[in-house]
């Protein structure tokens, strides 16, 4: 199998425009190493010759050595004569083994105690129930006595919920007919049942970076190798598309609406190189639409399904209901080929043979309602946001982020590798929240946070305001033990 690389066209355009202080050659090096911090630049991937990356960047090649230089002392990059220098992590900066963390990302705090405050949970992005909640659940109600005579046990879904979930795509641009539908116990199932299905131990899959963790976790369960590529500033499709034929991917898993957590959009022209960088590698397609209809401004042009660009069957999708409708509503799907939806109702068979009737009844009587509850987020949401992006520029002005126009999620940028230690510290004064390494791999993004915003503006500004004096407790604290790694 080919080693990764990166040539010095890409990585000069990974780069953008260097700042033009001196010694140019620091500048170059600090550089490259906030990509490699910030996910961008994959560990372990052999970098550019000296030679490629001065031509491609047009300074000297003398340049270039210093900055590898640099980057050998500091630990970022590790070379071998004859065989060329690959990126790294300083030891100090490996993830030890450790203890288990709460699922918010965070253990306890350091003495074992517990705040005093009431805490204000930003490590969850799902919101309640729509204001037409109640009327589906009553509609459901009804129609069940009418499933009540058999034995509800249906492997790939109830008939009505396939036929309306396959409705929706092909309105939106995507034939589909119900066969092509299977019904999961929300969307981690879906993940759980394609890893199982599709892969071996040892098979290579490429994950964007950052991205969400329990996808990481069914991949690891698996024996599978995760190839992440970084998507913080957006996707570098000529990167993703290299990197998955030097891996030799089996599968690449891909967040292409609001992602996340960066709430990135990718356009219909990069969902067409997309299914393009799959067919290239001969790789499925798995593509999270969980938060897909989310949209701030629902009557905003929207990318057709990355399906829709699709015409050989390598696009597998899958979407849930649990963001839009509702969190406690675990109810998923997943949208493939006949064949592959029968093979997957079959394995799903010796996990929980079929998902809850009722629920699906209540997801069935909600998607005829779906553009009211989508009008109802996108108010509620922007509201929020906004809030959020306020108190943010006015408290922790120095935190930069771009401003989603979709998703449930703000992914902030601290400017230091400190987001474990704050998100310790802002614990200890009352607020849950996500470091970056949870959502990668090796132990990168601790510079960033994940910051929902599904609850109101004003916790949203008690959160904000605790979490600068975490992050003024945080930058003033002496240098910890190495903290332990999301597991």
């Amino acid at each position: 199998m080919s080693v990764r690389h990166v040539s010095g066209t890409q990585l000069a355009r990974l780069l953008g425009e260097l700042p033009q202080e001196r010694p140019f050659y620091a500048a170059l090096a600090r550089a490259v190493r906030g990509l490699v911090l910030n996910g961008r630049l994959p560990l372990r991937v052999r970098l550019p010759a000296e030679r490629d990356l001065a031509a491609a960047l047009g300074i000297s090649r003398t340049t270039v050595t210093a900055a590898y230089d640099r980057l050998r002392d500091e630990g970022y990059v590790e070379s071998r004569q004859g065989a060329g220098s690959w990126t790294a992590l300083p030891r100090a900066e490996r993830p030890a083994a450790r203890q288990a963390v709460t699922r918010f990302g965070i253990a306890h705090t350091a003495d074992g105690g517990w705040p005093h405050e009431e805490p204000v949970d930003l490590g969850c992005a799902a919101p309640a129930a729509p204001a037409v909640f109640d009327d589906a659940v009553a509609e459901a109600v009804a129609e069940l006595p009418r499933h009540a005579a058999g034995p509800g046990y249906e492997p790939a879904g109830l008939v009505e919920l396939r036929e309306a979930v396959a409705a929706r795509y092909t309105e939106l641009g995507a034939p589909t007919r119900p066969d092509q539908i299977m019904v999961t116990t929300g969307a981690q199932q879906a993940i759980s049942l394609l890893t199982q299905t599709l892969l071996d131990p040892g098979d290579a899959v490429l994950v964007e970076r950052p991205t969400y963790p329990h996808a990481l976790d069914a991949v690891r369960r698996r024996g599978a190798r995760l190839v992440p590529v970084g998507v913080t500033g957006g996707w570098d499709l000529d990167l993703l598309a290299g990197s998955m034929r030097q891996a030799a991917v089996r599968m690449a898993y891909t967040i292409p609406d609001f992602q996340n957590p960066t709430g990135h959009l990718l356009d219909d022209a990069g969902r067409t190189a997309l299914i393009e960088a799959a067919r290239a590698a001969d790789a499925f397609l798995v593509v999270d639409e969980t938060f897909a209809e989310l949209a701030h401004d629902p009557a905003a042009p929207r990318p057709r399904p990355v399906a829709a660009h699709d015409t050989g069957g390598r696009v597998i999708s899958i979407g849930s209901a649990s963001k839009l409708l509702w969190g406690g509503l675990r109810i998923g799907w997943i949208r493939a080929t006949a064949p592959l939806v029968r093979r997957l109702a079959m394995a799903r068979e010796s996990v929980d043979i079929a998902g809850p009737v009722l629920e699906q009844l209540i997801t069935w009587r909600l998607m005829p309602r779906i553009e009211d509850v989508r009008a109802e987020r996108a108010a509620t949401l922007t509201r929020n946001r906004d809030a959020l992006v306020a108190a943010l520029r006015e408290l922790l002005p120095e935190w930069e982020f771009t401003v989603p126009d979709g998703g449930m999620t703000l992914w902030a940028r601290l400017g230091a590798p400190v987001a474990t230690s704050v998100a310790e510290a802002a614990w200890r004064h009352g607020v849950r929240v996500t470091p970056g390494p949870v959502f990668g791999v090796d132990g990168v993004l601790e510079d960033c946070l994940r910051l929902p915003y599904v609850l109101d503006p004003r916790t949203l500004r008690t959160a904000v305001e605790r979490l600068a004096r975490a992050c003024h407790e945080a930058e003033t604290a002496p240098i910890a033990r190495p903290l332990p790694a999301y597991v």
